[in-house]
């Protein structure tokens, strides 16, 4: 294990998780100013919290009235104490005097504590209620932020970095409402009430009591820098383990296969040991600053025990003020400690907003423009107007060059080429995914950039080659586009994608659960849901990418049959690279480098002798040798 560890640790310079953190910095606070700022970031945060306001006024009601107890716990000490020391000195009556004395102290010193106590208790309950709430904002905007941002982000995006973000970096905000904010606010109490009840009693004495408040407020200043760059760097290599652990067991069947089970958990041990460095070196930061700050609090009490014995030895200051001093010293002795926590609940905060708004802060590339309307279609003609199209980054080269081509309703049109030739781009431009870099793409003469996105792609629909099921039953996915299907229409739209006969072996039908992924499933399974899935809708414009791939010629033969008749009332859009689905298309255009080289119908190609004749010519070979070696 160690020999694999030292082998992943080794990252070449070129190292994919390397270059997807570099991608990363586009969603980071490094690429806005904004949020380097952390106090925009906290004060955003409180914007959330004062959605809140009721709830936010008893938090601090109570948070402040808990202070206020704790306060006043000393002086009821001091007075119990002087009257302690008069039951001692005195004679009979003044001991009388000094029972009854020191046990109306003894009550009110409970009855504080009690107090003090509920309000604390209130003030938790509270401030967990707030943090619960945003965190319920939070991860519903999270969520439909996700849902709105184009296709051209998630490809950039791994999806395990998002999930931290959603997750750990939103928690990291939740917390901030206890942890920081009301803590920040009964700090502030303790300190501003606490000082005005010691200086006016004291003032030599008081000073040296809040002594060490001035080292503290620095510490923790230059503490919070350096814990805020920490937690940046610990949510990042965070984000390296979700991308690790959801690429695993996404293709844990591919990791079987070439049993590459210790390379792979060489690699995730390599990512944790890079967060555990991190978190030691947070954690050692914060207690180092915790026990600089806290060493600094005993000596401001030694000095205090010191002077007030002096002062109670001359006489100049009676026992229970003294004690007064030194409980209140002593009561400060917990938030001084957890001034360590609060300045981590600050950094983290910061850090962890700064992460999730700038996910929340960004604008979809592809949108509903101003003044939008609903596409109605009425001919349903397609039509690709010298379209040019390349992928967003620095030095993308184009993948379309002015493709232009017209499919009307009831006709097909097929759509051929070597990969990467530019035919799936075609498929993702039709319902708005991606925007041409130049040209325009229409329906009955309507730009789909002046279409709003829902109505559009209720009108294209969209089959692909690379098919996602959700783990549900096979008559939710067939009817995923429309959940409230009756059972007729879900088993018409299997039998046309000709899944009926495979769904009635299954021992539940099509109360079937779909395995996650749909791996429970073959491959032309799949496809055939995803036809369903498609026939099952009314759609003007139908687009099957390679949507047959992983199904015999002959049910791709009576799948096609099946679905003549909806065929007949839709644009078709056929990608294949398998000639036999293609013959029956209207027009075929031939793609290659994204140029349109060669066009026309089955005949006239093969007439024409090109590229697309010699591929028929190549896959009828290859069909003959492999009846041949059936035989």
């Amino acid at each position: 294990m160690a020999e694999i560890k030292a082998k992943n640790l080794a990252k070449p310079a070129g190292d994919p998780i390397t270059l997807r953190q570099k991608a990363y910095r586009g969603i980071s606070e490094n690429s806005d100013p904004r949020f380097n700022d952390d106090a925009a970031v906290l004060w955003r945060i409180v914007k959330l919290v004062l959605r809140y306001r009721l709830r936010f006024a008893i938090a601090v009601g109570a948070t402040v009235a808990a202070a206020l107890f704790q306060l006043v716990i000393p002086r009821f000490l001091g007075g119990a104490v002087d009257s302690a020391m008069g039951l001692l000195a005195g004679g009979s009556v003044a001991a009388e005097a000094a029972r009854e004395s020191l046990f109306e102290a003894a009550l009110l010193l409970l009855g504080a504590s009690i107090l003090r106590g509920v309000f604390t208790l209130a003030h938790n309950y509270g401030g967990e209620a707030i943090g619960h709430h945003i965190a319920y904002d939070l991860r519903l905007a999270f969520y439909r932020k996700l849902q709105s941002l184009s296709f051209s982000f998630h490809d950039r995006i791994h999806t395990g970095e998002l999930i931290t973000r959603g997750m750990l970096d939103l928690e990291g905000v939740r917390m901030f409402v206890n942890t920081g904010l009301l803590r920040l606010v009964l700090l502030l109490i303790l300190i501003g009430a606490g000082a005005y009840l010691l200086l006016s009693t004291d003032l030599l004495l008081g000073l040296l009591s809040f002594s060490f408040v001035p080292f503290v407020a620095w510490r923790s200043s230059t503490a919070r820098l350096r814990l805020r760059a920490l937690w940046l760097a610990l949510q990042e290599r965070m984000g390296v383990l979700g991308q690790i652990m959801d690429e695993n067991l996404a293709g844990i069947r591919v990791v079987r296969a070439f049993g590459a089970e210790p390379f792979e958990i060489g690699k995730y041990d390599g990512a944790s040991d890079d967060a555990m460095m991190i978190a030691d070196e947070r954690i050692k930061t914060r207690a180092a600053s915790t026990s600089v700050m806290t060493f600094a609090y005993f000596i401001a009490m030694g000095l205090v025990l010191w002077v007030g014995g002096m002062r109670v030895l001359d006489g100049t200051m009676t026992v229970g003020v003294l004690t007064m001093f030194l409980t209140f010293i002593t009561i400060m002795q917990q938030p001084v400690r957890q001034l360590g926590l609060l300045v981590n609940s600050l950094a983290r905060a910061s850090t962890c907003g700064a992460r999730l708004f700038s996910v929340l802060d960004l604008e979809p590339e592809i949108s509903d423009r101003a003044g939008a309307k609903a596409l109605v279609p009425t001919t349903g003609t397609v039509r690709f107007e010298d379209v040019s199209f390349a992928y967003a980054g620095p030095d993308a080269p184009p993948v379309l060059h002015n493709v232009s081509f017209t499919v009307a309703r009831g006709r097909t049109l097929g759509i051929v080429g070597p990969p990467g030739s530019g035919k799936s781009t075609i498929a993702n431009l039709l319902p708005r995914y991606y925007d041409p870099s130049e040209g325009r793409i229409s329906i009955d003469g309507k730009d789909l950039r002046d279409a709003t996105l829902a109505s559009l792609r209720q009108v294209v629909r969209v089959v692909q080659q690379d098919v996602f099921l959700f783990t549900a039953s096979l008559e939710n996915n067939i009817a995923y586009g429309d959940p409230w299907a009756d059972d007729g229409m879900i088993q018409d739209a299997a039998s046309a994608a000709q899944i009926d006969g495979f769904v009635a072996v299954l021992p539940e039908g099509y109360g079937t659960l779909v395995g996650e992924r749909g791996v429970s499933l073959s491959g032309g399974q799949k496809q055939r849901v995803a036809i369903a899935r498609s026939a099952m809708l009314q759609s003007s414009v139908l687009v099957l990418d390679d949507s047959t791939a992983a199904i015999d010629a002959e049910t791709e033969q009576r799948i096609r049959e099946a679905l003549k008749g909806h065929m007949k009332n839709c644009a078709t859009i056929i990608i294949s690279h398998r000639l036999g689905a293609l013959r029956h298309a209207d027009e075929i255009i031939f793609l290659e480098a994204g140029h349109v080289v060669e066009r026309g119908n089955h005949d006239s190609l093969l007439a024409q002798g090109g590229r697309y004749a010699a591929l028929f010519a190549l896959q009828s070979h290859d069909d003959i040798d492999n009846a041949g070696a059936a035989k």
